[in-house]
């Protein structure tokens, strides 16, 4: 330190304080406002820049939440559309049941139908071989008794002996 007294200069020091002062001025006059200037148009731009990046972070929450509620819907509707198509499957199905139980309801009474007529069919021939037998063993019988002379006059006055005259 003491040998930069030693070496100080007086007349040194005052041209470069006139110089530096020069510097200064000619900074502030030509220089100075360029340079606020640019600071200020920079600063303004990276302003812009951080609006701009705050507005797309906006507009993406918004789309975001724009595209989860259009999610939702679309997650209703296909619940509502799922629902709906199990209930046309249940009632095609109730459907599908109920024309095959009245088909098979037809089916029996037509099968109870053709079993009852059968039945009366095979009574009435039934009847009609009895009837037949009937009057074929009565005329036999009646052939057999009525065959004999005496038995003839027998059955005649038996058979007066029990009517009785109104």
């Amino acid at each position: 330190m003491e040998q930069l007294l030693e070496n100080f200069s007086l007349d040194l020091f005052v041209k470069q304080t006139i110089l530096f002062l020069v510097l200064i001025f000619l900074m502030v006059k030509f220089a100075w406002k360029p340079i606020l200037t640019a600071l200020n148009d920079r600063e303004e731009s990276i302003q812009g820049a951080l609006d701009s990046a705050e507005a797309a972070k906006k507009e993406m929450q918004n789309l975001q939440a724009d595209n989860e509620k259009l999610i939702k819907q679309a997650r209703a509707e296909r619940e509502t559309l799922l629902k709906e198509a199990r209930e046309i499957k249940a009632k095609m199905i109730e459907d599908a049941k109920g024309e095959a139980k009245a088909e098979a309801d037809k089916m029996i009474a037509q099968a109870q139908a053709a079993i009852e007529a059968e039945r009366k069919s095979a009574i009435a021939d039934l009847k009609s071989q009895v009837a037949s037998l009937s009057v074929d063993i009565a005329e036999k019988v009646v052939k057999s008794e009525l065959s004999n002379k005496d038995k003839q006059l027998g059955l005649v006055e038996e058979m007066l002996g029990q009517a009785t005259l109104n």
